[in-house]
This record gives C-alpha cells, sequence and structure tokens, in this order.
C-alpha cells in the first residue's frame, strides 16, 4: 500500500512570509515542496499538496485539509529568519513533540541536509505551532536555511537539487517504500505512559471496550498502553487517526 504524504509550501498568496532584499519565502517554499513532491512521487508515494500556486491559506486551514484527505504524513516547508542578517545559518526540523515517527523523519532530514553543507541545528519541539499541533497525523516542520543567511541562500541557489533530494530521502528512508526492510518492523500507537500500573490498566479497559487490540508494555519503570499490533505503517497511521478521533492522546511508535 502506497503511502500519502501532503507537502505544505509555507505562506502565500497575501502572506510572503520572511523577506530578505527582494527574496520572499513563499516563492522558495513553493519552488521547493513541489521538488520534494516530484521525487516522492517518482519513488512510489501518493502526493498531495497545500498549494501549489500564489494562494494564501490560514495555518489551520492546511491542517484541515490534512486531517479531512486522511493523509499519512504533513511536511511543512518554510524558511528560517533571524533578527539580525548573516547572523546565524543553518537547517532546523521542528516537530509537536520528540516521540515517534515524526521525530524519527525529522532527525533523517535533518542528518540528510547537514550532507549538502547545511549546518544542522538539529530537531526542535514546537508544540504550539498550528500544522504541527491540529493535524491528525505524524508531522514535521522543515526549515531550509535562513532566507537572511547569505550562507544559506547560497547553498539553497547552487544546491537546490540537492536540497530536495535531501528532503526527499530523509522522507522516504522512514517510509521504506517498497525496499523489504519495513517487513520486520511492528507498529504500534501508544495512548498513554503511566508510573500507576492501575492508571495503565483503566485505559487498557477502555480500549479493549471500545474494540480496539491493546496491551500493556513495561519500559523504564513507566507501563505504557499501546494499541494494534501492524506491519504497515499505513495501517499504523489510519489506526492512529481512528484512536485521535475518540479522543486518545497519541503517538506512533516501532517495536
Amino acid at each position: 500500500m502506497a503511502y500519502t504524504v501532503m507537502i505544505d509550501a509555507g505562506h502565500g498568496g497575501k502572506d510572503p512570509g520572511a523577506v530578505y532584499q527582494e527574496r520572499r519565502e513563499k516563492d522558495d517554499t513553493l519552488k521547493l515542496a513541489m521538488a520534494v513532491g516530484q521525487i516522492l512521487q517518482e519513488n512510489g508515494i501518493r502526493v498531495e499538496y497545500t498549494r501549489t500556486t500564489d494562494v494564501y491559506e490560514t495555518p489551520y486551514e492546511k491542517a484541515m485539509e490534512a486531517n479531512n484527505a486522511g493523509v499519512d504524513f504533513f511536511v511543512s516547508i518554510h524558511r528560517n529568519s533571524y533578527p539580525q542578517a548573516n547572523a546565524v545559518s543553518g537547517v532546523e526540523v521542528l516537530v509537536y513533540d520528540k516521540s515517534g515517527l515524526k521525530n524519527e523523519m525529522a532527525e533523517e532530514i535533518a542528518d540528510q541536509l547537514e550532507t549538502v553543507g547545511y549546518v544542522n541545528l538539529g530537531v526542535k519541539e514546537r508544540p504550539n505551532l498550528v500544522v504541527l499541533r491540529r493535524t491528525k497525523m505524524p508531522a514535521i516542520l522543515v526549515e531550509a536555511g535562513f532566507i537572511n543567511s547569505d550562507t544559506d541562500n547560497k547553498l539553497f541557489d547552487q544546491n537546490f537539487d540537492a536540497t530536495a533530494r535531501a528532503i526527499a530521502d530523509g522522507i522516504l528512508d522512514v517510509l521504506q517504500e517498497d525496499t523489504g526492510e519495513s517487513e520486520e518492523k511492528v507498529y504500534r500507537v501508544q495512548t498513554g505512559a503511566f508510573r500507576n500500573p492501575d492508571n495503565a490498566n483503566r485505559m487498557l479497559n477502555e480500549l479493549l471496550e471500545e474494540g480496539y487490540s491493546a496491551a500493556i508494555y513495561e519500559r523504564d519503570g513507566l507501563f505504557l498502553v499501546q494499541a494494534g499490533n501492524e506491519s504497515s505503517l499505513a495501517d499504523a497511521a489510519a489506526l492512529e487517526r481512528r484512536l485521535k478521533r475518540d479522543g486518545y492522546a497519541t503517538v506512533l511508535v516501532t517495536k
């Protein structure tokens, strides 16, 4: 089963994003989003876009678009900015929290971009960002260099294809589409982590009563409540969406 990834080109229309010497973030993000999407499609991934032209949607509208489409992953592409030009350079990838497959994908993308020549500023938590908080699937936001860094702009322009390939490869490395490597993985959806086993048992019973296959796993003094035992990432992502609709806070994990 092919996975579906929604690629979001940050900003657009009346919102130019960050601007530096007549360079507009919304233009760079659209160009990069389309290039990343093309590479993913060439590798068997279904791709949808929040925009393919210079139009504006609010972050909330973008998150709802992804939720309504039922995609498996959401990748938002931006360029960073700093109050002082040429003071900071590098790439970073933002996640709601550092857990599950979204964090694994974020780490892969940051590492791949480092091989292009960007400074790797790492993966950072940004739970306040709407496109990370309101999406119901694993979501990441890629800051592809600082738009007011001449160093990063040179890398972006002269190594554009390599930059797009690095982001796409980071996604593909996690999806492992058609490589056969994913057959040995088991995916589960975690709905809670408790120090008190009674609390874990209460959540487990709720899940079982609602018809979910679930169990408790003990690790590092915590009782982890996890649903499913899926060999397919797509099936696990669908399970996570169902659990979120039922009101559970979820994290997609691998065994």
